[in-house]
């Protein structure tokens, strides 16, 4: 009897049948068994190896990013700063707080609220980390296919502004999330606000910003193969090797978020339509996998850099070094001071350096001084 009870046990144990099944042998929806977690421990390890790696690495980029954009003014360094701040709160409130405080410590035996608002908190960032990478997308098509337009338009106080209006709409965008169902927990279907919030969800984080990218970056690419076949001039043998090196890290960045992020989408619309995380063991791995394929783009900026751009390494050597960098730039000579605001035209640029040349030598004294 024992023996049957136990062979009769595991069968109910045993997860994953479909819904049909679940009519047919009469159970309650709280009667219904979770899916069990195939990967076991490994999710732990994994988050907990890229989080010891992934943070500090975050923050060095994040210094050396502080003393290229102190040195050079280039709102370039300002975006990317944004990405790097952004990624290390993705990986402190979804990693750290969200699957290894939550899920493995205390297996998300806490209040209800608090799930809530961590939820809410989690969303905020991984929209930030994302969305902070457009502005840096459109900064690069205007500098290539409008560069006229990209002086007058493009500068730090700027960067800032577009910078401090993403952050804000992200954590803004973060609060409908607040009522983000438990996909490992919850035992009913979808319902009609999951499939919104779902649908909200892979919008924002995917189908949006990927359309954005793709567009933009198709344009840099047909301007570039253009300026390839237009000008084999030597002036310019010189300018699109930088350009093309930015545009370059560019193309790495969003190639690898839309290949690492596009599992998840693709996961979370299943979970929707065909099978539940909380009742198929497949769904809930394939759930796993993106999830940790998803995290995995919070922590590779750092050699994106470093394999794209000599000034970062360079930097980077200087901060491992304790090699005593300037952070903030140093005050130009008067006949090598530009305009600190880019929306001046060359024109003008040209003659203010004139103007500060002429006025400079003298003092006003002289100039009341009767001749």
């Amino acid at each position: 009897l024992q023996r049957n009870q136990f062979f009769t046990k595991a069968m109910i144990d045993w997860p994953n049948v479909t819904a049909s099944s679940y009519e047919e042998l009469d159970l309650k929806p709280e009667e219904l068994q979770r899916s069990k977690c195939v990967l076991g421990f490994i999710p732990v390890i994994y988050y907990s190896v890229l989080l010891c790696v992934g943070v500090p690495v975050n923050i060095l980029t994040a210094v050396a990013l502080c003393r290229l954009a102190c040195r050079t003014k280039k709102p370039l360094y300002y975006y990317l700063l944004a990405v790097t701040g952004s990624d290390i709160l993705s990986q402190l409130f979804i990693i750290f707080v969200g699957f290894l405080l939550e899920t493995a410590v205390f297996h998300r035996d806490v209040p209800t609220v608090l799930l809530h608002v961590v939820s809410a908190a989690e969303f905020a960032a991984n929209h930030a980390s994302i969305w902070s990478t457009v502005p840096l997308t459109v900064d690069r098509y205007v500098a290539l296919c409008h560069p006229l337009l990209h002086r007058q338009i493009s500068y730090p106080a700027r960067a800032r502004k577009i910078i401090a209006a993403v952050l804000v709409l992200s954590l803004t965008s973060g609060v409908p999330f607040f009522w983000w169902s438990d996909v490992w927990r919850d035992s009913h279907p979808p319902s009609a606000l999951d499939a919104v919030l779902i649908w909200t969800h892979v919008t924002i984080i995917y189908f949006l910003p990927c359309s954005i990218f793709l567009v933009l970056n198709s344009l840099i690419i047909r301007k570039l193969k253009i300026r390839q076949r237009q000008q084999p001039c030597q002036e310019e043998r010189g300018p699109p090797r930088r350009l093309g090196k930015t545009t370059a890290m560019l193309l790495a960045l969003t190639s690898v978020f839309s290949v690492l992020w596009a599992p998840r989408t693709v996961v979370v619309i299943y979970h929707l339509y065909v099978s539940s995380v909380h009742q198929d063991w497949r769904v809930h791995l394939a759930y796993d996998l993106s999830n940790m394929l998803a995290m995995l783009n919070t922590a590779v900026n750092f050699f994106l850099y470093c394999f794209v751009s000599r000034p970062f390494r360079s930097v980077v050597r200087d901060i491992m070094l304790l090699r005593g960098g300037p952070l903030h730039p140093r005050r130009p000579l008067p006949q090598q001071q530009a305009p600190t605001n880019a929306s001046n035209s060359s024109l003008y640029s040209g003659n203010n350096k004139r103007s500060q040349r002429d006025s400079t030598p003298l003092s006003p004294r002289r100039n009341r001084k009767p001749s």
